[in-house]
């Protein structure tokens, strides 16, 4: 539906920018609907949308706060993102890759600086007490990546 949407809208606008709000793509989504709008909104993105607005956790149940704001903001930068890298953009996997790299590489410096939202993603890292720093508490010692680092491979 999101694709015929986005075809209907450029056809009858002569291929006018079109600007979209979300879309949602369930309803069921009641305080995560930033999670449900990033989907739609990389969907409606890839299909030749042109502008993203953001929708907010709170969409639909109340007024948002700064933070809400925050994190619908941020679901939106990751839609559009999402976005370009299956159009092919060149700078969105050049992006990827950087971060591809600092992960293989257990490279946290470079991952935060990468995230989408590098003061979350250093408050994350920081918040476990983990013992070495080299890995995360998801894995600590098991981790793959340094098994493999250690290995040589």
């Amino acid at each position: 539906m999101i694709e015929e949407n986005i075809r209907i809208q450029k056809s009858l606008t002569h291929g006018a920018p079109f600007y979209v709000l979300g879309p949602l793509v369930t309803d069921i989504a009641s305080g995560y609907d930033h999670i449900a709008g990033a989907i739609g909104g990389a969907l409606a993105a890839y299909y030749g949308a042109d502008f993203l607005c953001y929708v907010t956790p709170a969409e639909h149940l109340r007024l948002p706060t700064v933070e809400h704001v925050i994190e619908g903001v941020i679901a939106s930068k990751i839609a559009a993102h999402a976005a370009d890298l299956a159009k092919g953009m060149g700078y969105a996997r050049e992006m990827d890759d950087k971060m591809s790299r600092a992960r293989k590489e257990l490279d946290w410096t470079i991952q935060i600086e990468m995230s989408v939202n590098p003061k979350k993603a250093k408050a994350l890292r920081n918040s476990s007490e983990i013992g070495q720093d080299e890995v995360c508490t998801m894995c600590g010692e098991f981790c793959a990546i340094k098994t493999i680092k250690d290995s040589g491979l």
